[in-house]
């Protein structure tokens, strides 16, 4: 709902920024680029800016108009690797259901090229690795 997804970000993804100024403010990572930040850091500092990185990623992922089936190059990936969209749509609800306690669930596109659903717990996302990210859910 629009209740709930105002909270989520007024309240979780502003905390994520505030403690996250608070922690480089002076530091090492002060000026860095987020996603810098994320591959070079630990602790607090990382778990603050990867949850920063992974919420605007999600608010991207969300439209108001919104949904249905993919076209063109997209549509020919999902269907070669889950067979359909119908296919891809249970795998990912499935996955993100059995994410147990918080974290996320993603459509990233692997090195190779083809398309995998990952889950992730916390705050771990895919840019500390190889996978690039192309849609997220919020568990």
């Amino acid at each position: 709902s629009a209740e709930t997804l105002g909270y989520h970000s007024g309240k979780h993804h502003n905390t994520y920024v505030v403690n996250l100024n608070n922690l480089i403010k002076g530091s090492e990572f002060e000026g860095k680029s987020l996603e810098e930040i994320i591959k070079t850091s630990s602790g607090g500092i990382f778990n603050n800016a990867a949850q920063v990185w992974n919420h605007t990623f999600y608010w991207h992922c969300l439209s108001p108009n919104g949904g249905g089936e993919p076209t063109g190059a997209l549509a020919d990936a999902i269907n070669a690797a889950f067979g359909s969209f119908a296919a891809f749509q249970e795998a990912l609800t499935k996955s993100a259901v059995a994410n147990f306690g918080s974290g996320w669930t993603w459509l990233v596109k692997k090195a190779d090229g083809s398309l995998a659903i990952v889950n992730t717990s916390n705050a771990a996302t895919p840019l500390t690795g190889e996978d690039k990210p192309l849609l997220t859910v919020d568990v």
